[in-house]
C-alpha cells in the first residue's frame, strides 16, 4: 500500500484549551507539499499531531509508513557530536571494533558495513563532509539544522515532516535544502515562509481559522489560484451589497405603500363611509398581512446580510496586506553610513573584521551578505554602538534604528501601544491606532504585552512603532527580517519598505525578499576578504546587484 497520511475530522486546540480550526479532512500522498498560513494558525500543532506529539481534540491521524520530524527548535545534549545526531553511535563504535579485529563472532553478525558510506551520503546530500566525531556545539546553530535534516534523511523515513527548516540558514545552506527537497522523491510535508523553497513543492496547503485548502502546484501556482479566487469573492461581495441595497430598498417601498393605504383606511373610517364590523375587519386583515410582510422582509434582510457577512471574512482572509509609511524626505547626497578601514572583533590579535571600507549615501538599498560566520552580526554591532573598532574610522547618522532578531527596541513589560507612545512621543491616541493598524495590530490586538508577542508579532510590532511614526529614522538596519515571519507578514513588510523612502542596510538570506524591496547593492564580506588576501585595495567589495 502507498505511504500516505490521513486527517479524518481532524479538530486541534492549543495547550490553554483554544480551538484552532474544526473538521479537517486532508490527505497527503508521496510529494512534497508546502504548509502555509498566518502565525498561530496551527501549522506547528499540526505537524506535532501528525508526529504523535499533541492528541488532537478530536478525529483521526492514520499513518501509512515512517515518519521524520525535524522540529524548529531542539536543546542538544551537551558534547553531543555529529554521530549522536543520527542515533548510530553504538553502531559505528561496533564497526569499529570490528574493522580492528576487536568484536566477537556475534558482534560481527551485527556489524554494519554500510553505515559509514549511508553517513557520508546523507551529509553530502546537504552540502557537509564532516567527521562523525565532531563536537556539535562547534558548529553554528545553521549548520546543527543541516545535519539534522541529514540525520532525518539517513533514517529513510516515508514521509519527511519539516517546521521551516531554511530558518536562520545561509545561502549555502538555503539552497542545500532547496536542492535536497527537489531531489526527494517521499513525501514530505513542509512549513515554511521561504518562498524560493515553497516553489518546489507539488502542492500548497493553506491553513487558516476556517479550515484546509489544498491548491495543486507550487508556490506562483497557489498565487495565481489565489489571484482568481479573491477577484471571485470581490465579485460575490459586491452583488450581496447590491443585492442587500436592494432589499432594503423594497422594504422601505413596501412600508411607504402600506403606509398610504393605513393612512387611507383610518380617513374612511373617521368618515364612517363603511360600517364599523367590515372596517375592524379590515384593521385587523390589515395588521396581519403587515406583521407577514415584515416577517418576511426582515428574513430577507438577514439572509442578505449572511451573504454579505461570509463574503466580507473571505476577503479579509485572502486580501493582500499592505502598508503606507510617512516620508522620511532624506536627500539623494546625504552620508548615513561610512566606515574608512575599519577592524572589529573580540580578540585584537584575531579581528572577525579588517580594513573594511563602505559608505552608504542617500537611500541606498543595502544587502549585508556573507555565509554564517563571516562578520556581519559584528558589523552590526559595530554600527549600533554596542562594539568599538580596533582601527580604523566609522561614522553613522543620528537617526537610525537597528532591527536586531530580539527586536530589543522593544520594551518586552508594556504594551505595543504603549510602546509606540514611548518611541513616538509627540503622536496623538488616534495617530498610534492608525499608525498601528496599518501593521495589523487593530483595536484591541494594539493593547498586548510586547513579551507576550511571537517572534512574527514582534517584529511587526517593531516595524510598527519605528516606521509608522510621524518621522521614521533616515537609516533602517534589519537583521534577517524574515525568519519569524509568516508570508503574509512578509509581504506586507515587503509593501512597506518599499514604500519606505529612507536608506536601507538588510542582512537577510532570502533573496526573494532582497529583490522585493529593491536592494541595488551588496557588500559581499567574503568577497572583502578574499580581495585582501589577493593584496587589493580594500575598498568595501560592495557590488551592483
Amino acid at each position: 500500500m502507498p505511504a500516505s497520511i490521513i486527517l479524518s475530522r481532524l479538530s486541534l486546540s492549543t495547550p490553554d484549551g483554544r480551538t484552532l480550526f474544526s473538521d479537517i479532512d486532508l490527505t497527503f500522498a508521496a510529494e512534497r507539499t508546502g504548509l502555509v498560513g498566518r502565525n498561530g494558525v496551527g501549522k506547528t500543532t499540526l505537524l506535532a499531531s501528525i508526529s504523535g506529539e499533541h492528541l488532537p481534540q478530536s478525529g483521526r491521524v492514520l499513518i501509512n509508513g515512517t515518519i521524520g520530524l525535524l522540529r524548529q527548535e531542539v536543546q542538544l545534549p551537551v558534547g553531543a557530536t555529529v554521530i549522536d545526531l543520527f542515533g548510530a553511535r553504538q553502531a559505528l563504535e561496533l564497526l569499529r571494533r570490528a574493522e580492528r579485529g576487536d568484536a566477537s563472532a556475534d558482534e560481527i553478525a551485527e556489524v554494519d558495513w554500510t553505515l559509514e558510506a549511508r553517513l557520508a551520503s546523507a551529509l553530502a546530500r546537504v552540502g557537509f563532509d564532516l567527521a562523525p566525531d565532531i563536537e556539535l556545539d562547534r558548529l553554528s546553530g545553521g549548520q546543527v539544522t543541516r545535519l539534522r535534516l541529514a540525520a532525518l534523511i539517513f533514517a529513510e523515513p516515508d514521509f519527511l515532516l519539516l517546521d521551516e527548516p531554511t530558518n536562520n540558514l545561509d545561502r549555502d545552506g538555503r539552497d542545500a535544502v532547496i536542492d535536497l527537497l527537489a531531489a526527494w522523491r517521499g513525501g514530505a510535508i513542509v512549513v515554511s515562509h521561504d518562498r524560493s523553497l515553497l516553489e518546489t513543492m507539488d502542492a500548497i496547503v493553506e491553513l487558516t481559522s476556517l479550515g484546509a485548502t489544498r491548491y495543486g502546484g507550487n508556490w506562483s501556482s497557489y498565487r495565481d489560484q489565489k489571484a482568481v479566487e479573491l477577484a471571485a469573492v470581490r465579485r460575490d461581495l459586491a452583488h450581496a451589497e447590491k443585492h442587500l441595497s436592494e432589499v432594503d430598498r423594497r422594504a422601505q417601498e413596501a412600508a411607504e405603500r402600506k403606509a398610504r393605504k393605513d393612512s387611507g383606511g383610518r380617513k374612511k373610517r373617521a368618515k364612517g363611509d363603511m360600517p364599523r364590523i367590515l372596517a375592524g375587519a379590515r384593521k385587523d386583515r390589515s395588521e396581519d398581512t403587515g406583521g407577514k410582510h415584515a416577517q418576511m422582509a426582515e428574513r430577507r434582510r438577514a439572509e442578505a446580510l449572511d451573504v454579505v457577512d461570509t463574503a466580507s471574512r473571505r476577503i479579509e482572509i485572502l486580501q493582500p496586506l499592505s502598508v503606507k509609511l510617512p516620508v522620511t524626505h532624506l536627500p539623494a547626497g546625504r552620508e548615513v553610513l561610512w566606515l574608512d578601514r575599519v577592524s572589529a572583533g573580540y580578540q585584537p590579535e584575531r579581528p572577525v573584521l579588517r580594513d573594511l571600507s563602505f559608505t552608504i549615501v542617500g537611500p541606498e538599498r543595502v544587502a549585508l551578505v556573507g555565509p554564517n560566520g563571516s562578520g556581519k552580526t559584528t558589523l552590526l554591532k559595530l554600527i549600533a554602538g554596542e562594539l568599538r573598532p580596533l582601527s580604523g574610522s566609522l561614522r553613522v547618522g543620528p537617526d537610525f534604528a537597528l532591527f536586531d532578531q530580539k527586536v530589543s527596541l522593544l520594551d518586552p513589560s508594556i504594551s505595543i501601544l504603549e510602546n509606540f507612545k514611548r518611541l513616538n512621543p509627540k503622536a496623538d491616541l488616534n495617530a498610534c491606532h492608525a499608525a498601528l493598524a496599518r501593521f495589523m495590530f487593530r483595536a484591541d490586538a494594539a493593547l498586548q504585552i510586547a513579551g507576550s508577542l511571537s517572534g512574527g508579532q514582534l517584529f511587526r510590532a517593531g516595524l510598527a512603532c519605528v516606521l509608522g511614526g510621524p518621522t521614521p529614522p533616515s537609516l533602517l538596519i534589519l537583521d534577517e527580517p524574515t525568519n519569524h515571519l509568516d508570508i503574509e507578514s512578509i509581504e506586507a513588510v515587503e509593501a512597506g519598505l518599499r514604500a519606505y523612502d529612507g536608506a536601507l542596510l538588510v542582512v537577510s538570506h532570502d533573496e526573494t525578499f532582497l529583490q522585493a524591496i529593491g536592494v541595488a547593492r551588496r557588500l559581499d564580506l567574503v568577497n572583502h576578504l578574499a580581495a585582501l588576501a589577493r593584496g587589493e585595495p580594500a575598498t568595501g567589495t560592495a557590488r551592483t546587484s
